[in-house]
């Protein structure tokens, strides 16, 4: 009985994430953003993400456990473009492992995408992370040093943060995707990953206070000025 009462919960909540909003997730998305840089000792270093290609955030990963794991989750990806960052585009993470397991929560997800590679892959179709994009869970403190192992050779870099404790995360295994309806929620119209991230389509007027502290987080003119040259 109880298993079946977990597994209730756990369906309820990733139907209810499922149900909300793209506003609803936007805002989410912009508030996690800034309360985790707002942490000056336990925030993403900021010289990790003036470096960074891109940005995912996923408000709430879902994941759970009964004899198998999983996680589950909708959220926003915006690369640099220009002298700022680029209009949210809509992905999903999913991703499990099987394992004798019990236990769920939700979870604020960041990831910096670090180079060219990774944002070739956030561009496509999907991609696993550890399998095809090299992952690696981020430094902690606003002060660390980007001069890390884990920073110097990932394609990827993530954090979570749940009930207030902000740490790095390993994502191995986890798939990214388009999430299209999202996309078509937000734009009005069926619209690609690769054409929000690179090719400068405005952002709607719910999106753009995500734009907005993404800016004020990361100078451009630091991000441009470590920059260097790779092909497209």
């Amino acid at each position: 009985m109880k298993e079946l009462l977990f597994v209730a919960f756990i369906t309820t909540t990733v139907i209810h994430a499922q149900a909300t909003s793209p506003d609803g997730r936007l805002r989410h998305a912009t508030t996690a953003l800034q309360e985790i840089m707002g942490s000056p000792d336990k925030g993403i270093p900021q010289d990790l993400l003036d470096k960074a290609e891109c940005a995912v955030i996923v408000p709430n990963l879902i994941k759970g456990a009964f004899l198998f794991g999983g996680k589950y989750g909708r959220g926003f990806a915006s690369c640099r473009q220009g002298d700022g960052w680029s209009s949210p585009a809509a992905v999903r993470i999913e991703g499990g492992s099987f394992g004798l397991q019990f236990g769920g929560s939700a979870t604020e997800v960041v990831m910096l995408v670090m180079n060219r590679h990774g944002m070739d892959r956030l561009l496509g179709d999907k991609f696993t992370i550890g399998a095809e994009a090299a992952g690696a869970a981020g430094p902690v403190g606003r002060m660390t040093s980007a001069q890390t192992d884990a920073a110097m050779h990932a394609e990827i870099l993530s954090w979570s943060r749940s009930r207030g404790l902000f740490a790095g995360l390993s994502l191995e295994g986890a798939t990214l995707r388009p999430d299209s309806a999202e996309n078509r929620k937000m734009y009005g119209r069926n619209i690609t990953n690769r054409e929000i991230l690179r090719t400068g389509v405005a952002a709607p007027e719910g999106t753009r206070h995500f734009v907005a502290a993404l800016n004020g987080y990361s100078s451009s003119q630091a991000a441009v000025a470590s920059e260097t040259p790779a092909e497209l």
